[in-house]
């Protein structure tokens, strides 16, 4: 098992030269310490939100008993209250360290997969692999069905995170908007990681411009993307004061994986949540 008291961005095989494992390695696994970033953004020892982060990873092979390969779609949804996330790039590595791995059945590998992530992030770990063949024709939509606030026509100077530009109007709302101009960087590499977010909330009606210009004040911020979404939530809730929120963001796939944490006040199980693909995806 990776060491997990090392279990920092810095130590991870982020943004470094890798090899590529031959065979079956549950060690590529690297988990990194929710802690770590969520202090970063004042979030309490008790958290104030539930929620979960969906993994989809499209780049998943292993071979059968007689050695013939089969390829499938890996959905992965962990709590997030558990006390580690795994680093992305690690997760892609253990995942191909399945590609010359012989595996008896499709459980037998789900199985793995499960045990294996659950060991590493303290708490349990629902994984679903299907077979190309037995994935049903999925609907992609453009983006999120919710109201889009992009096209209001307002002028952006600011491309460093800024809470300020968040408030509220005196009267109520109960609604759910959308932007697909949130991007941020990565916490250790500085590539651009792209995304959609949907903000759902009840109480003193949200300006929109404000909201918008928020949003791209993330342009050059360097989070991981959960870490992103809980930023969000954290400076709406304090920004704003609504009586619920939710902010689910659904961020555009890197070697295979997109990552897509879902945060809010009120408690919710993952299958309440349609795991959507949207164009960008």
């Amino acid at each position: 098992m990776s060491d997990i008291s090392n279990a920092s961005p810095e130590n991870s095989a982020l943004g470094k030269k890798t090899a590529y494992d031959t065979h079956y390695d549950p060690d590529r696994l690297f988990p990194i310490l929710r802690s770590i970033n969520r202090d970063k953004i004042n979030v309490p020892e008790k958290i104030p939100f539930f929620g979960f982060d969906i993994w989809n990873h499209c780049e998943v092979s292993w071979l059968n008993e007689k050695g013939k390969p089969i390829v499938g779609l890996a959905e992965i949804i962990y709590d997030c209250h558990s006390s580690y996330i795994i680093e992305s790039k690690s997760m892609k590595l253990y995942f191909n360290s399945f590609n010359n791995t012989k595996v008896k059945d499709l459980e037998t590998l789900r199985s793995m997969v499960a045990h294996d992530l659950t060991s590493r992030i303290g708490m349990v770990a629902h994984i679903n692999i299907t077979p190309i063949a037995d994935v049903k024709r999925e609907i992609i939509m453009p983006s999120f069905s919710s109201v889009c606030i992009d096209n209001l026509d307002i002028t952006c100077d600011t491309y460093t995170l800024n809470p300020s530009f968040l408030h509220v109007e005196n009267e109520q709302a109960s609604e759910t908007l959308h932007s697909d101009l949130l991007k941020s960087n990565c916490l250790v590499t500085n590539q651009p990681d792209w995304g959609s977010v949907e903000i759902s909330y009840e109480g003193r009606k949200i300006n929109h411009a404000g909201l918008l210009r928020y949003i791209v004040s993330f342009r050059n911020c360097n989070e991981f993307s959960e870490t992103s979404i809980e930023r969000i939530f954290m400076d709406i809730m304090k920004q704003c004061r609504p009586e619920k929120l939710t902010v689910y963001g659904r961020f555009t796939r890197r070697g295979g994986l997109d990552i897509n944490p879902y945060r809010s006040t009120h408690k919710t199980t993952f299958d309440k949540i349609s795991n959507i693909r949207l164009c960008r995806q």
